[in-house]
């Protein structure tokens, strides 16, 4: 009997699934995040910054998985909509410090019915969904030992 599995097949690449859903569930933060003046992007700088605040750069890109080139502009936007600060080290000015702001802080109470919202698409069962988020995790943890 033959095996009729084709590594080169689309349907048969993780990182493609990955990717579809990443993209499309971003895309239903869209209409949740946009009043709120926020990108998804912008929205988990904030989870970030909520739970761990006045952090180095560096530290926020690592604990993100984004680089500089993408960070940066992103804090100088959020910096511009009063979000959070910027703030050199005066120790080494070569470190950057990224403190919320009172309204950034504030944006945290608006913020939190969007999980909720985001589970009103039912996109899996409270189970399957644990069980996904743990095995990404997993994958998270090795991508970052490489």
């Amino acid at each position: 009997m033959e095996n009729d599995f084709n590594p080169l097949s689309l349907d048969n690449q993780l990182c493609f699934a990955l990717y579809v859903c990443s993209k499309e569930i971003i895309r239903k933060y869209s209409p949740i995040l946009e009043p709120l003046g926020l990108t998804y992007t912008s929205y988990i700088t904030l989870l970030c910054l909520w739970e761990k605040d006045n952090v180095p750069v560096k530290e926020l890109g690592k604990r993100l998985f984004l680089d500089s080139g993408t960070l940066t502009p992103l804090l100088k936007k959020m910096e511009g909509q009063g979000i959070l600060t910027r703030t050199r080290s005066q120790n080494d000015e070569r470190t950057v410090f990224i403190k919320l702001t009172e309204e950034g802080k504030a944006l945290r109470e608006k913020c939190k019915d969007i999980p909720r919202q985001m589970m009103c698409y039912n996109l899996l069962d409270l189970e399957k969904a644990g069980d996904l988020l743990s095995s990404l995790h997993c994958i998270m943890e090795r991508i970052g030992e490489s």
